[in-house]
Order: structure tokens, then sequence, then C-alpha cells
């Protein structure tokens, strides 16, 4: 489809980020790969991972047929007619004995390939589903919810141009979270009329180049925070002002803040008062602050309480709806959900936030013998055997359903554990997008164009669903003739048919997606039918934000803005700014019953309240350890690097261990140790550093995939994280699990070398 000596458009695919990227292209393989400067958001920016992006296209574990599962448990390929008629065929056996709401639907995307998951919509619908999840209700579900009862809309920060960048649990110099990440952190680190905060248990890459560095002990975050924020009313660091305009309840949220003794939670959480007072007053003094908050204070105790201290830093102080600060921006498609929190799983009665079941209790949606346990799964783009805590509890889960389905690239240890396989084309072999924030006052969109023609035996997502629709009896060809004739002559009429046609048929508005594929797809330019879904998104975001998509160039009103925002997206592969904003749009767009910041959230007020006759954790001479399971490294990506080649430093993912701790285990560097928690133990190779406190030690993300070596014979390399971790550590309101506070203890296995 391409050719080796041009280079073409495209984007990473290993961090929410999304760079964008330039690439050549030969016989099926990515040959070489830079930062597209082209792209308006990263601008020719990006890190060192993507350079390896061939090999997630091309490894020993691609799916190349449909797997069917057989009596003796090995799996055998059948063509795709029989692996429709007959994945369709079991679903709705359940649907009818069970109902539909007893199929779960796990993943719809990993960092870059956000569409199959939105045509999944229409599979759900038409098999009457009603619960899912994804990797985001192991980590953003908590901070979520925080932001639903405070604003009602997702504040992101503006690095670029504030005073003040505080990063609370994150280290951007390695997970990125925001455009240009590391020129951005040098720019602020070399102004002196700037500052960085950083609060984190490790020394991270950022640490180093922050003024004020908070190295509070391994779950602590909530006492420091807390803290900070007593520091800025007794001191009256507060914007008034602000606080009078745009909230209310500061009345009842200000007592509890001055009972706070700044000096005792600061040695609870291992800090200096003084460099806490000093933090919060550079906060409270400063003219535009932004903040960025990550797994490091969400997959920890107190984790969502964290979440809400960490908004009540900026909102406080005054730092929303302002150059340099916190903005509400524009959006095409929404990747986190908008229906009701009030929702509860089936059998536990877990919160559903933003649409998602706790990742944690899926188990336990399982394994019972409750009538409303599920009886089956969809999962798609994931690979929840891996990445969700207590591997061994879900693989016994999964292997307790009536039926899995997996949709996926590989051949995760997910889909060993399935029923059939069906086997999608890469992110680089079709049509894709990723439905992440895209900035503010720009927000930028980037529809990549596909690379490589589908390996054979593969089919993209949206063929997927289509034909699982069609075979569910969800469409016929009859049912879109009319659309299809509109689509043939063009936009204005294919929009009034559209809409006619959808509100005359409920039917047909429930599997929109495919509706939309079958019918604008084929008239779209060639590889590209996949974007049909976004034709519906772009006359959404025209219709509700006119004047910010006006704003970004481009013309027409009502239908005609809609479609020339969708032919921005089909004529830029680089990326596009389909939105710009004035700050000021952020007031307008908080969605509270008021119109007002909610500054109090009584649950989490209860929770703040509590910590001051929290006790303090007693020495656990079983597990004296505590563990990060899951750091981000420079030698780390997510898991669709399945073959372990590509890492270059540290293949084995060394358990990282202070010096002091390291003598007291009996390990030297290079040397192997065990390490066990409450659910497992596995053996590591050790690295010390300083950057650790003593009893705190870290294993990296991404590790632990068994993949094939030069004879055939698979190997795992490197810990798998999850065979350590517990479901029932969580969150008591979001379930996210304690990933970065795990329990554990360390023996030597071997001395290290000489």
């Amino acid at each position: 489809m391409t050719n080796h000596t041009e280079w073409h458009s495209t984007g990473c695919i290993l961090c929410s980020t999304n760079c964008g990227l330039q690439v050549q292209t030969r016989e099926g393989h990515l040959i070489k790969i830079r930062g597209d400067k082209n792209n308006p958001r990263s601008k020719g920016y990006t890190c060192e991972k993507p350079a390896q992006l061939d090999r997630y296209q091309n490894h020993a574990d691609r799916l190349r047929s449909p797997l069917r599962r057989t009596p003796d448990g090995e799996f055998e390929e059948i063509d795709w007619d029989t692996a429709i008629a007959e994945v369709s065929n079991r679903l709705d056996q359940i649907r009818q004995k069970h109902g539909g709401d007893k199929i779960m639907y796990y993943g719809g995307g990993g960092q870059g390939n956000h569409l199959g998951g939105a045509y999944s919509s229409a599979t759900r619908r038409a098999l009457g589903m009603r619960y899912q999840s994804n990797a985001l209700a192991q980590e953003k579900t908590g901070e979520f919810w925080v932001e639903r009862q405070m604003f009602g809309a997702r504040p992101e920060p503006d690095f670029q141009s504030t005073e003040v960048a505080v990063f609370i649990g994150k280290n951007p110099w390695h997970s990125h979270g925001f455009e240009r990440a590391r020129v951005t952190l040098r720019e602020i680190s070399k102004d002196p009329e700037r500052s960085m905060i950083v609060i984190d248990p490790r020394r991270t890459e950022t640490a180093d180049l922050a003024d004020h560095f908070l190295q509070v002990r391994p779950g602590t975050d909530a006492f420091l925070l807390a803290a900070m924020l007593a520091v800025l009313v007794q001191e009256d660091l507060i914007d008034h002002a602000f606080l009078n305009a745009h909230t209310k309840t500061f009345r009842d949220l200000k007592p509890i803040l001055e009972e706070i003794d700044v000096a005792a939670y600061s040695k609870r959480a291992g800090v200096d008062p003084e460099h806490t007072r000093a933090a919060a007053r550079r906060i409270g003094r400063a003219t535009s602050v932004a903040v960025l908050e990550d797994l490091g204070i969400e997959m920890a105790p107190h984790s969502t309480l964290n979440s809400y201290l960490e908004k009540l830093l900026y909102v406080l102080t005054g730092h929303f709806g302002r150059p340099g600060t916190m903005n509400v921006g524009t959006h095409l498609g929404k990747l986190i959900g908008t229906g009701s929190d009030n929702r509860r799983s089936p059998v536990g009665g877990h919160r559903i936030i933003t649409g998602l079941i706790p990742c944690n209790v899926i188990p336990d949606e399982i394994l019972t013998d409750h009538p409303n346990r599920f009886r089956g799964m969809i999962i798609e783009s994931g690979n929840p055997v891996h990445s969700l805590a207590d591997s061994p509890r879900m693989r016994e889960a999964l292997d307790a359903l009536d039926c899995v389905i997996v949709i996926d690239v590989a051949m995760t240890e997910t889909a060993r554990h399935a029923d059939y396989i069906l086997p999608a084309a890469s992110q680089y072999e079709k049509t894709e997008t990723t439905f992440f924030g895209g900035g503010f006052p720009e927000h930028v969109f980037q529809l990549r164009q596909p690379l490589f023609e589908p390996m054979p035996g593969t089919l993209t997502e949206p063929e997927i669903h289509s034909r699982l629709c069609r075979a569910l009896g969800a469409y016929r060809d009859v049912d879109l003739s009319e659309l299809k004739a509109a689509a043939e002559e063009g936009g204005e009429s294919f929009a009034r048919t559209f809409s006619a046609t959808l509100a005359e048929r409920p039917n047909l508005a429930a599997i929109m997606p495919v509706v939309l594929y079958e019918t604008l797809g084929p008239r779209l330019p060639a590889g590209q039918q996949e974007a049909a879904l976004l034709w519906a998104a772009c006359q959404q975001l025209a219709a509700s934000e006119e004047e910010s998509v006006r704003r970004a160039g481009l013309d027409g009103t009502g239908p005609a803005l809609g479609q020339a925002l969708f032919e921005a997206l089909l004529d830029h592969p680089e990326g596009v700014v389909i939105s710009k904003d004035v700050h000021e749009v952020s007031f307008q767009r908080l969605q509270t019953e008021d119109g007002r910041i909610q500054l109090v959230i009584p649950e989490l007020i209860e929770e703040l309240q509590a910590l001051a006759d929290e006790a303090a954790p007693s020495q656990d001479d079983a597990f004296p350890f505590v563990l990060a399971a899951g750091e981000r490294r420079g030698n780390t990506a997510n898991t669709i690097y399945r073959d372990p080649a590509w890492r270059r430093k540290d293949p084995e993912g060394a358990l990282r261990i202070n010096p002091r701790d390291a003598a007291r285990v009996g390990v030297a560097p290079g040397g192997r140790v065990r390490i066990t928690t409450k659910r497992g133990a596995l053996e590591t190779v050790v690295e010390i550093t300083d950057t650790l406190q003593e009893g705190h030690i870290t294993l990296p993300n991404g590790l632990g995939l068994d993949f094939p070596d030069e004879r055939g014979e698979r190997k795992v390399c490197g810990v798998p994280p999850n065979e350590l971790t517990s479901s029932e550590d969580r969150d008591p309101w979001a379930g996210t699990p304690w990933h970065k506070h795990v329990r554990a203890r360390l023996e030597a296995c071997e001395p290290g070398p000489l």
C-alpha cells in the first residue's frame, strides 16, 4: 500500500499521548521511524520507544486465522464464515437462556486503537449487553468519579505556559501524559521564573529536575496533600474572589482544613514540614499552576481521596479557566462514559463509574452461584489475565464462563483461555485513532491511515462487528438501501436521510456504528471505511461547539460544518486542529447542577477527617517491604510489545531496591531474589539504587509475557506483576487496585557476580 522511499504520517500507540510519527515501509515492515514535525500537537517530538514499533507489527504471536477451542483444549483453525456463525450462535444462546446482560464486555482498544471499541457498541446493543470494563477501571475511575462530582467535566493541564507545574505520583519523563513532555520539563527546569513540584516516593527522572521534591513514604500521599491544603487555608493563600464567583461550599470545607496539624501530617508522610510549607506557598503565590496526577496515587491507599485533594490544590488557589492552569476542552467522541454513577454491578453491588465495572471485582461477578452472574465475555484488544490484579483468579474466572470470545491481534495470555479467537488487523493495517484528550486551547485530532493491507486471515474490528450484527439479525441489506443511495448523493443528502432513518428505526439507531460503516463507509477514500463512525462524532461536535470548531478555521454551519470537520480528518493523516477555545469557555463547560465547582464531596470529607485518627502502619515482619508493581521505565512500554528483544537494556526487568535493604537481604547488583506476597512468589534479578527509600521496592510494567525463543520454546521474560497482586486490596470507592502498595518480602536466591 505504501512506497518505502516515501515518508508516511502515522502515530505512536505506546502511551496515551500518541505522538505523531513519520515512517518508511518495505514489504510489510516499518523500516524507519521518526517524529512527525507536521503533527500540530507533538511537532516532531517522540521518545525512544516507538523506534521498535516493527516488533509490534511483525512478531511470532500475530494471529492469522480464526481459532476454535477443541474438546482436548487445543485450538483449530476455522474459516471466517464458520467463526461468525458459531460465535453469534453461542452468544445468542446465552442471551436467550440467561439474558444479554449476562454477557460482559472487556476492553475496547489499547493506547491508540479506539475505533474498534466504538464499533463494538453495535454488537453489545444487538445482544442486549449492559456491563463493561477496561483497563481505565483499574487506574482512573476514582479520579473520574471525583471530577464528575466537582466539575461534571475533565479539566486538563496547560504545562506549556504554566508558572508552576505539579506532578503527583507521576513521572512524565517516562510516562509522558502531555505533549512534548521532556522538552517541556527541561524548559520549566531551566527557567528561573518557573517552578516544578514533584510528589513521589521514588526520586524519579522528573524529580531530579524539580525545585521542590517531596519524597513521601509509600501510601501516605493523602497526609501530605491534606497538609499542603491546610497551609493554603491557614496562611490565607487561597483565591477568595475565585471561590466566591465559582464555588459556594468553601465555608463547609474551610474549618476542616484549619484543624489539620501541618507538622504532624507532614511527618506522617515522611516529609519535613518546612518543605511542605514551601511547596504549598509556591502554589498559593503563583500566577498560574497546572497539576497532573497519575497511577502513583491512583493505585495506592486513599486513592480516590488523593484525587480529590489534588484537585482542591488548584481550585482553592483559583488556577482554573486561565492560561497556564486547568481548563476543559472539547472531545471528538468520548473515551469516558457519561452515564449515571449510581449503577451497581449485578452480583456484588459495586459502584459502576463512567460505565465501567471495577476490574478487581470481575472474578467475583463470575465465580459464584448468584443468578445474575456473568455467563460469557467478549474481550477485545485487552489482556486482563496479565494486566489485572490477581492473575490466577482471573484465569479461574474465565475458565468458569460458558463462552469467552477474544478479538485481538496477538495470541495473548487471555486469548489462551478463549473458546473462539477472532484475529484483528494490526493498528497499522487499518484506519485508526484515539479518543484521549487532544489539548487546550487547541484540540488536535489524528486519524491514522493504514500503512499496510490487513494480514491475510485477519479482519478489522468494524468488519468483525458488522458481520456479527448481521448474523445476530440486527440488520439486513434491505434495511440500509435508502441510506446507501443517500451516501452516493453526498453529504447533505446523507445527513438528512441518516437523521430521519434513525429517528424512525430505533433498531438501526441501536447499531449506528455498523450502519455508518455499511452505508457511508464504502463511499470514503480507499482504505478508510473504518472512519465512517467519526462522521457522526464530527456532526455532534460541530453542533455542540460550533464557535470552537469555526475558530479552528473550518467553515460552514449545521451539517455542513460537521462535514467540513470530517473531511479535514480524512485529508490530514498527520493530525489537524479541530477546535480552538478561549479560556473562559471552561466555566461554561462545567456540568454540575448549579454550574459551579463543588468543593465538598461528603463521602471523601469523612475520609479526610478520619485521617486524624488513622494509626500509622505497624511493621509487618512477614511482609516488611512495599512493592510498587508496575513502574514506568525507559525500557518498558505497554504489552503490545510481546517480543522481549525490543528491550535493549535491563532485559529481565530488574527489581529495584535501596542499597541498605540489599545489604540486609544479602544480595549484590545482578543477584537474584525471591519476592513473595500473600498471593504468590516469583524470582527476579536485582538492581540496587539510591533513588528508593528503605523498605520500598519496584518492578517494571509490561514484563512477564511469554514469547517463543529462537528454538520456538515459549519463555517468560521478566516478572508478571499480577501474579503477585491481590484483587481484594483495592480502593473502597472506585475499586482501583493498590498496585503501588503491595506488601512483600525478599529472600536472596544466589550471590551476585563478583
